[in-house]
């Protein structure tokens, strides 16, 4: 992996879901579920293999020290799969996907607004795929955009009069609340029952750990051959246990950057990087967790 040309961070940040709803605005670190801020509705990603929209997972404000594509991207719109169109891996709808990711026009008119899609995608969009084809998409926003109205959802008449998928449940009532009825249990995470609505959502807050040796590094794998980075695994072995070190004590399990605790092996990832939980926007992973390296745009989960 290339050597970042950015100033490496400085420090890693925890994240926290706060019990409130999300909102835009200059003091406003993000928020999960509900809906993109500052793009129009023809710049919403489609998926490519159902036509339907992908799920808004979550917008983050980046840390100062973070902003690794320059000064004017101060933050990013993180959008995935449909979890009811996957079982193993999303089957495409072969017209399309053929539609999205044609240099030409289909011949077939009725998949014209598929093709069209693709061709108004937003410029700092960027796509990516995971080990089951399933897709993922970040767009990088400026300040303006960050602090903008939030997006309504684009037109999916195409999709649910073409599409071999049936028209996804969060259309209808959003994505937290579709959440939340898959486990009720789930209501201690979100702090009370999500309303049937698309705006629904819940605030992120990032705040600085006391101590992470590690901010700045790239993570490594505590089996890889070659260390170079100068990264300190969180545990350590005494007698027959691994034990965690003590500067872990305030490491939350949503972070950015610094020490990361994948639940299987670590991704070979740039310092700048967000490691999240399902619940962070409603995915499912198996109940384990996911990496994304925003410098990169690469993503890696694995199941627990």
């Amino acid at each position: 992996m290339p050597e970042p040309t950015c100033p490496l961070p400085t420090r890693a940040y925890n994240l926290s879901l706060l019990h409130e709803q999300g909102r835009t605005g200059p003091e406003s670190h993000g928020w999960c579920f509900g809906l993109p801020p500052g793009i129009s509705a023809r710049q919403w990603p489609l998926d490519p293999q159902t036509g339907y929209p992908l799920v808004h997972g979550f917008t983050l404000r980046l840390p100062d020290d973070y902003r690794c594509h320059g000064a004017v991207i101060t933050g990013l719109s993180l959008f995935a799969f449909c979890n009811e169109h996957s079982d193993g891996g999303t089957t495409p709808d072969q017209a399309i996907l053929s539609a999205m990711t044609g240099r030409e026009p289909p011949e077939d008119t009725r998949y014209r607004p598929f093709w069209d899609a693709a061709q108004n995608e937003h410029p700092r969009l960027h796509r990516m795929k995971d080990i089951l084809d399933d897709n993922f998409a970040v767009i990088l926003l400026t300040e303006d955009e960050l602090n903008g109205p939030l997006c309504a959802v684009p037109d999916t008449s195409p999709a649910e009069s073409l599409s071999c998928h049936a028209a996804p449940q969060w259309l209808r009532s959003g994505s937290g609340h579709v959440y939340f009825e898959g486990a009720q249990y789930r209501l201690r995470i979100l702090g009370s029952v999500p309303d049937a609505r698309l705006d629904w959502s819940r605030a992120l807050r990032w705040t600085g750990r006391a101590v992470d040796p590690n901010a700045g590094k790239a993570p490594e794998d505590p089996f890889a051959r070659n260390k170079t980075s100068g990264y300190r695994q969180p545990y350590y072995k005494e007698g027959e246990n691994y034990c965690e070190h003590e500067w872990t004590a305030d490491h939350a399990r949503d972070h950015i950057g610094g020490t990361m605790k994948p639940v299987q092996a670590t991704p070979k990832f740039s310092p700048f990087y967000v490691e999240f939980d399902e619940y962070l926007g409603g995915y499912n992973f198996g109940t384990g967790n996911c990496q994304f390296d925003f410098l990169n745009m690469q993503l890696d989960w694995a199941c627990g």
